[in-house]
């Protein structure tokens, strides 16, 4: 069992008035428990069984202007004198920084709402080892699957982050990761590709059956690929590759890029930054969502941000000290996003396929090819040729590149939208994009 709300809140409280008591004038900490359980199978037998149980804190003390942080998985009382007598001695010897500072206190959440993210359920790893044994069968049931990785994994945490200024607030979460990998050959090339599922209740995990299947289809779909020729055309990106585009707008907005100046989207507040057809939403008290949360990793409340509308940049991520930089207060994002996502487009995915007599269908990319300074966008990629709406053949070795400022005006999105993951497009078209092939 993870450590309750009371063993964890002692633990933080104990720190705190320790820290005040040598000196520090304000201090934060926090307390986490969590523990893991996965089980592992390659070609179709156990490969191994493993589970982790960690307990640890994170302390941080101020002097005046002055910060420092230390951390242990150590929670004996000895060892927490000696972590925040070290902390302080640090700290009486870091540089001031005049924007070190706690949250505002009238910006801390009031209170955890029941978000419905933790599920006492649990499965016995015998339970496991038979949900993988079907898996493998399923995800290996064509003769072209020559070899198959899969893994369930099962994690319960809970936490307590408590301040100086009264603040004193966590919650417990869960989540059931299971993915499924499978290789591929035939006589021209040899594929590989996956499908997972991930979840915060173990009821809402797909079956056995249907994850195997969808991972082996994936990847025989992609065996005897053909090369392309270099040229300019329409991409449309799968939703597991267009949230990544997301992400990476996540990453150009938030206050730390932007007090740098290291972000091609600084001073953009308020410019239309992407067509108009173009809606990004935050949105943090999502029941079940994979990101909600009440408060963010400085306990600042976290409410619902539109950050794009009408294609309009409403709001850039920020947290408290980097807001101090750029005058802005902390609008809950210490720690990045919730649950973000583009809002439904107005076309279907079939009618989005067939918006063009050729495209490419991307459905995995290579390499990490985002520069959030310049906009700059260059990845290696595989998918398929779509003509007239229909899948061709497969298509690989080819590299795609565009920059940002570009790409945000020409996104189309379709309407078929899920929630998969804490950040969640929908599948994604973006005009005129250059393509590197043979």
């Amino acid at each position: 069992m993870v450590k309750d709300q009371e063993y964890l809140k002692e633990k933080a409280s104990y720190c705190l008035d320790f820290a005040k008591k040598l000196g520090a004038t304000d201090a934060s900490v926090n307390v986490g428990s969590s523990i893991s359980e996965t089980v592992n199978f390659r070609n179709k037998k156990l490969e191994e069984s493993n589970r982790s149980d960690n307990l640890g804190i994170d302390i941080t003390t101020y002097i005046g202007k002055k910060k420092s942080s230390i951390s242990s998985s150590n929670l004996l009382e000895n060892n927490l004198n000696t972590l925040i007598e070290k902390c302080i001695e640090t700290t009486k010897n870091t540089p001031e920084d005049e924007f070190n500072a706690l949250p505002d206190e009238d910006l801390l959440a009031k209170e955890v709402k029941d978000l419905n993210l933790y599920d006492e359920s649990h499965l016995e790893n015998d339970d496991k080892i038979k949900y993988l044994s079907r898996l493998e069968a399923s995800a290996s049931s064509d003769k072209a699957i020559v070899n198959t990785e899969s893994s369930f994994t099962e994690d319960k945490s809970n936490f307590i982050l408590a301040n100086s200024d009264g603040f004193c607030k966590g919650f417990k979460t869960s989540s059931f990761v299971v993915s499924s990998v499978a290789v591929a050959k035939d006589d021209k090339s040899m594929e590989r590709d996956y499908e997972y599922n991930l979840k915060c209740h173990l009821a809402d995990i797909k079956s056995a059956e249907e994850l195997g299947k969808t991972a082996a289809e994936n990847t025989i779909r992609k065996l005897s690929p053909k090369k392309i020729g270099s040229e300019k055309i329409a991409i449309i990106f799968d939703k597991r590759i267009a949230k990544g585009i997301l992400s990476t707008f996540s990453n150009a907005i938030s206050s730390s890029a932007i007090s740098r100046g290291t972000s091609f989207l600084k001073d953009k507040i308020g410019q239309k930054i992407f067509s108009d057809s173009i809606n990004i939403f935050d949105k943090p008290d999502i029941i079940k969502g994979l990101g909600s949360q009440s408060f963010d990793a400085e306990g600042v409340q976290t409410d619902t941000l539109k950050l794009v509308e009408q294609g309009i940049l409403k709001h850039y991520l920020i947290d408290t000290y980097n807001g101090k930089k750029l005058s802005l207060k902390s609008n809950g994002r210490c720690g990045g996003t919730s649950n973000l996502y583009f809002i439904n487009g107005e076309i279907s995915y079939r009618d989005l396929l067939n918006s063009h007599s050729k495209c490419l269908y991307i459905t995995e990319t290579i390499g990490h090819g985002s520069n959030i300074i310049t906009g700059d966008y260059s990845v290696g990629a595989t998918g398929f040729l779509v003509e007239k709406g229909e899948f061709k053949y497969p298509i690989n070795e080819i590299t795609i590149a565009g920059n940002f400022k570009d790409m945000f005006k020409n996104i189309t999105l379709a309407n078929d939208l899920e929630f998969e993951y804490s950040t969640n497009s929908p599948t994604m078209m973006i005009e005129g994009m250059v393509v590197a092939g043979k």
